[in-house]
């Protein structure tokens, strides 16, 4: 892992110049996240190289798995692998408290289904996933940097989603969500645009549902009641 001119830590490569979509911010961690890192760390947390994951190695048991792109505090994520056993996912966060956060609900609810790497998505991507070895990708409330000037560092742009792509399984999807409607918009341009995908909406809008399997957030909440809308996003994988 690379240090800057202060010693802490970068959870990524300064040698791979390109634009970001995340600004490495400092954050207070708290007495229980510190101890979910240091107690909870050595088992979930995968640490970040260039060379392909083994995810049987890494979960266990050879099972379908999703990686999540920015899972903040962990609450959401934790809730879905709650709910499916059956899958293994991957959540992939920059911040160390959000890590902290995962890490004590991982241990909560008692999680063995979860592992965590604290790096960029994109190197994690490029270096770390093998190609069609995903079932599938989160991608919920990313940063909309709704800026104009800010704009290029969206995550969702083409050559992410190429990228994704590539590592989907045939019939994998991508699922993203968000609360921001000019983003949704470049969203839904961008996912349709990748011929290796196909939009699993019905609806003339293009978007979709929200999946059973996504929980709304006690921000979520709040903002739909203030009359807010979110959009969901779901492509799969064309054969």
């Amino acid at each position: 892992m690379s240090e800057n001119k202060s010693g802490k830590p970068l959870f990524y490569d300064p040698s791979e110049r390109r634009i970001r979509s995340f600004v490495t911010r400092t954050g207070r961690v708290s007495n229980a996240q510190g101890r979910a890192l240091e107690e909870l760390g050595p088992k979930f947390l995968l640490p970040y190289a260039k060379e392909t994951l083994d995810l049987e190695a890494a979960f266990g048991r050879n099972a379908p798995t999703v990686l999540e792109i920015g899972f903040g505090m962990g609450e959401t994520s934790a809730k879905i692998a709650a709910l499916m056993p059956e899958k293994n996912f991957i959540g992939v966060e920059v911040h160390t408290p959000g890590v902290g956060s995962y890490l004590k609900l991982v241990g909560e609810g008692e999680l063995a289904n979860v592992r965590i790497i604290q790096h960029d998505a994109v190197e994690v991507l490029n270096h770390m996933i093998a190609p069609g070895a995903l079932a599938g990708v989160h991608v919920f409330f990313p940063d909309p940097w709704h800026k104009a000037r800010h704009n290029k560092r969206r995550l969702i742009q083409g050559p992410l989603v190429q990228l994704l792509s590539s590592r989907l399984a045939v019939g994998g999807y991508i699922h993203c969500a968000t609360d921001w409607e000019e983003y949704a918009v470049q969203m839904l341009e961008v996912l349709g645009a990748e011929p290796t995908l196909k939009n699993t909406s019905t609806d003339p809008s293009g978007y979709a549902p929200r999946p059973d399997y996504r929980p709304t957030t006690k921000f979520e909440n709040r903002g739909l009641r203030l009359g807010h809308g979110v959009w969901d996003l779901v492509f799969e994988k064309k054969a």
